[in-house]
């Protein structure tokens, strides 16, 4: 059994939905301008949580995070 799909944040539990095949730009737009006006909302109050959240799920377990790699 492969059980749920993974979303594209690499989650595989979350808000199930499908985006209708028949929207037109202008609806497109307003949906992506939308979720565009939510991110930064919470951005504004909750960045540096939220980093430090992406941060701790990313650390595998007993390493210490070193941070992005230099290139």
């Amino acid at each position: 059994m492969s059980g749920p799909p993974v979303l594209p944040s690499g989650r595989r539990h979350g808000i199930a939905f499908v985006v209708p095949q028949d929207w037109t730009p202008e609806q497109a737009l307003a949906v992506f301008e939308l979720l565009e006006d939510l991110r930064e909302v919470i951005c504004s109050h909750y960045l540096a949580d939220i980093q430090q959240a992406m941060r701790d799920e990313r650390q595998q377990p007993g390493l210490p995070f070193m941070g992005p790699p230099s290139f």
